[in-house]
């Protein structure tokens, strides 16, 4: 998907202010990436996230449905608040249609006519963070303005990004790597409100020690993990993932865990850990996703 960011362009080095939005929708507009109603649209307020815990819809535990065609991303805060009762939702870029002016003001009516809160975006297919190339880090950050464009446009308080690195990596040159990468990503974010997190999807963000001295070298407070409640493996213990990393979430991608027992655990965790805010449903199917309200509610809101 290769479009200008929303409600920001260069030219020339200089960088147009996301809120002067008249004028560049209009150069935008005749290239087709904006339509010409609602250029006066406001952008809305980037959320901070709850005040208390809340519960919210990942979209990939869904994603077999809106593949099928059973939906329609602009149909997701209908699915999440009249099928689930939930109040928020975080979206998947891969799932997006074309997201022109109009679709994204339809796309923040349907979020308000139904009373859901439009969380995060996660970002797949648009780079790595720890590319090892200059070039390769550089079209990462480019890759991913237009995401900070539409998060900051739609509300969200958050992008997701992936940062893996190459296979076998070496940890110490994928730190230099991603804190390069992220550097330039959050310079750009800076002035929109929108924090910028990491998922642990594979390769170097599955070492919670690696990603603990990547927050501490960009030291940047819009700077955070993701933590994936992934079930426990041979190779990756996610109690302790969550644990090590939970000083700098901003958000959760829980899953119903093998047990209950051990939902709970990771549930009191997060509580305990001073964590505050969003648990995006990622447990695939409905049956799954209701078995994960009700076990929020009876250890997370009861």
């Amino acid at each position: 998907m290769n479009t200008v960011p929303v409600g920001k362009c260069r030219s020339k080095g200089n960088i147009v202010n996301r809120r002067n939005f008249i004028e560049t929708s209009l150069a935008m507009s005749a290239m087709g990436v904006l339509t010409t109603s609602g250029m006066q649209e406001t952008f809305a307020r980037p959320a901070d996230g709850p005040k208390k815990d809340d519960i919210s819809l990942a979209q990939w535990a869904l994603v077999e449905e809106i593949r099928s065609g059973k939906w329609k991303n602009l149909d997701f805060p209908r699915i999440a608040r009249e099928d689930f009762g939930l109040n928020g939702i975080e979206f998947v870029n891969t799932l997006f249609e074309v997201p022109t002016l109009g679709y994204l003001n339809q796309l923040k009516k349907n979020a308000a006519d139904h009373g859901v809160t439009m969380v995060l975006i996660m970002v797949d297919d648009e780079g790595d963070g720890a590319a090892p190339t200059a070039e390769g880090r550089k079209e990462f950050v480019t890759a991913h303005r237009k995401w900070v464009d539409i998060a900051h446009y739609l509300g969200c308080h958050a992008v997701r990004t992936n940062c893996r690195g190459p296979e076998n990596a070496d940890p110490k040159e994928g730190l230099k790597w991603a804190a390069e990468s992220y550097n330039m990503l959050l310079d750009y974010a800076k002035d929109s409100g929108v924090s910028i997190v990491i998922e642990n999807h594979g390769g170097l963000s599955n070492d919670p020690d690696w990603m603990v001295a990547l927050m501490k070298e960009v030291n940047n407070p819009a700077f955070g993990t993701y933590p994936d409640w992934r079930r426990p493996s041979d190779n990756f213990d996610n109690y302790t993932y969550l644990k090590k990393t939970l000083p700098y979430a901003k958000g959760m991608s829980y899953r119903n865990q093998p047990t209950e027992e051990l939902t709970a655990k990771m549930i009191k965790l997060a509580k305990d850990g001073g964590y505050k805010g969003w648990y995006g449903i990622e447990s695939s199917g409905r049956d799954a996703i209701n078995e994960g309200i009700r076990l929020l509610k009876k250890y997370l809101l009861s």
